[in-house]
């Protein structure tokens, strides 16, 4: 029965730090555009490409074919 002396108060910390970092995130505008991100993914874009991928990629080219 101690251990509720303990448990309640940590889970009413814990509600009340997610409902925090839920308004930190609205007030961020982090659920603005929602429609946006869902057809971003569907849009087809060049690849951004690193140093190293984009070395790979010449080498591949450059390289004659086995």
């Amino acid at each position: 029965m101690e251990i509720l002396y303990l448990l309640i108060p940590l889970s009413a910390a814990l509600v009340l730090i997610i409902l925090g970092i839920f308004g930190w995130a609205l007030h961020r505008g982090q659920f603005e555009d929602l429609e946006r991100e869902g057809e971003r993914i569907l849009q087809y874009d060049s690849a951004v490409l690193d140093a190293d991928q984009i070395a790979a990629q010449q080498q591949s080219k450059q390289s004659p074919p086995v």
